[in-house]
């Protein structure tokens, strides 16, 4: 509405309702199918963004391919200000999950001030990276063919996370999982890279993915960073 120049009223009188209905949609009530179509005829938006809990493919077991936003060939096809938006829209919560990803913490020249800058204002911040001494880095390190370079990557994303050890908010954390894909999560929305055999980071897929329901391939991959935070080891140990 607000991207609509549309205030309660200017929407009722749009679509032939009474403002007090709009204000009931607003306290979450979902309108009928026909208004809802005219609903988002008048915001420019679409019935799926508005009410997603409308759509039949949000069920357990349903297609969950409305979670999909954008689907890569590439990592590196994904545009800069994509991720750019994904890390400054971000208000609650950024969990990211690989090897090292350190292109990431390179995104911005104050990545990590705008990091600490979140987690101030109550963003949970967690920060996955492997842990450079395990024998599956020497294994994914074989598989892209990168000539023993990755635990020296991984040390090098470390180092850029200094400024955010002891930040309140902020947790990093060490682990020893033998990844099938990298995942990057920002409040409702998401980057997952399936890993491929002799592909470099870059060269690996990407789906952008969005949260619109508990059973989705959202979760799916939210509950996979989960599992693999909870072997962490803190980093430096001093910090959890």
């Amino acid at each position: 509405m607000l991207r609509a120049h549309l205030d309660p009223a200017a929407l009722a009188a749009a679509v032939g309702v009474d403002v007090k209905t709009v204000t009931r949609w607003l306290a979450g009530r979902v309108p009928h199918q026909r208004t809802r179509l005219a609903v988002a005829d008048a915001l420019g938006e679409t019935e799926a963004d508005l009410w997603p809990q409308t759509r039949p493919d949000q069920a357990p077991g349903a297609e969950a391919t409305a979670e999909v936003v954008a689907a890569y060939a590439h990592r590196a096809d994904i545009p800069h200000h994509v991720w750019a938006a994904l890390l400054n829209g971000a208000t609650t919560r950024i969990d990211l999950l690989g090897y090292a990803y350190p292109f990431l913490l390179e995104l911005l020249p104050n990545t990590m001030q705008l990091i600490t800058d979140k987690a101030a204002n109550g963003a949970r911040v967690r920060l996955a990276f492997a842990d450079p001494d395990c024998p599956h880095v020497a294994e994914r390190d074989a598989l892209e063919q990168i000539g023993g370079t990755l635990p020296g990557r991984i040390r090098n994303a470390l180092n850029f996370c200094e400024p955010l050890h002891g930040v309140p908010g902020v947790e990093i954390g060490l682990h020893t999982v033998h990844l099938y894909n990298s995942v990057f999560r920002f409040d409702h929305q998401m980057i997952v890279t399936p890993h491929l055999y002799r592909a470099r980071g870059y060269q690996h897929p990407a789906l952008h993915l969005r949260e619109l329901s508990a059973h989705g391939i959202f979760a799916v991959h939210a509950d996979q960073f989960q599992q693999i935070w909870q072997t962490t080891t803190a980093y430096p140990k001093e910090t959890r």
